[in-house]
């Protein structure tokens, strides 16, 4: 999956920003240390979000259990690409 992220140039070097992941900010001395950094910060970002829809996905299936429900579980796949 492809991200677009914000370059910040300042006198302490760059800072980077991901608008798709909210809260999800790095930095650098360079322009490429920058990149590589937010690169490490959008990976572990998702591994948050989907250790956090993990744990989600456990409460509602024991709450369904727990008032007699059958709860099922679906992947769908989307297609994001945009024509601009």
């Amino acid at each position: 999956m492809r991200y677009e992220v914000m370059l910040i140039k300042s006198e302490e070097g760059y800072a980077a920003h991901c608008p798709a992941l909210p809260a999800c900010w790095s930095q650098g001395s360079t322009r490429d240390e920058a990149v590589d950094n937010i690169r490490a910060a959008i990976a572990e970002y998702l591994d948050y979000l989907a250790e956090k829809a993990a744990d989600r996905k456990k409460e509602l299936i024991e709450a369904g259990d727990s008032e007699g429900c059958h709860v099922e579980w679906h992947e769908v796949e989307i297609d994001l690409t945009v024509a601009v």
